[in-house]
């Protein structure tokens, strides 16, 4: 099975490969999410070197909507010209970790924070919003011996290291028929519902969905 893992949750965006004879080919680079190329550039030099995937997983977030977008745009132009499967699956599951179990915290903007907690590659708990005021005694009353990754810079918080998602274990997890994928239309991870904003002028209703951009 030839797969295509793409993750642009994180300022760090990277891509991976796994299929015959490839057990171990990843891209990374600074993930602008004001501008996409490097992106682009990397995603069609991985598939002219080796063709078109079988499976495309995306990397779902929480964190960069403007980047999640991207990828999931580009996994679909993708599956609609190779007929590949296409999936998705939280980033966050996949940091790399040599604990069995962790957990991660990130800014969700209006002076609120996301916590999740993992074990084995699964979500546990979350991701939930919460403000500083509860997220701080949170982190202090978790076992020392379980790591707290974030991707994002948050100094308030000691016990926070930061970490990035790898596109490379989303392709391993693709492998794993046990694991429970989101399948098409993919979305990001949304951490607040969306709301529905009536426009001053004209008929009509726009919903629009939070983005932490």
């Amino acid at each position: 099975m030839k797969i295509l893992a793409l993750e642009l949750s994180t300022a760090r965006g990277n891509l991976a490969w796994l299929g015959e004879g490839v057990t171990d080919f990843t891209r990374e680079w600074p993930n602008d999410r004001k501008n996409s190329a490097l992106f682009f550039e990397n995603l069609d030099a991985v598939t002219e070197k080796f063709g078109a995937p079988d499976t495309i997983i995306v990397g779902l977030g929480p964190g960069s909507y403007a980047g999640i977008r991207i990828a999931i745009s580009a996994a679909i132009g993708l599956q609609i010209s190779s007929g590949a499967r296409l999936i998705g699956f939280p980033s966050i599951c996949a940091m790399e970790s040599n604990s069995q179990e962790y957990c991660v915290v990130g800014d969700a903007r209006r002076k609120s924070f996301f916590f999740a907690r993992i074990r084995t590659n699964d979500l546990v708990e979350g991701p939930t919003l919460l403000p500083d005021s509860d997220l701080k005694p949170k982190l202090d009353a978790i076992e020392m011996q379980i790591p707290v990754f974030t991707s994002d810079s948050l100094p308030q918080f000691d016990r926070a290291a930061i970490c990035f998602p790898s596109a490379f274990l989303l392709a391993k997890f693709a492998r794993e028929p046990q694991r429970s994928f989101s399948l098409p239309p993919l979305e990001p991870i949304y951490l607040r519902e969306p709301h529905v904003t009536m426009p001053t002028r004209g008929i009509g209703i726009l919903a629009d969905k939070e983005t932490s951009d």
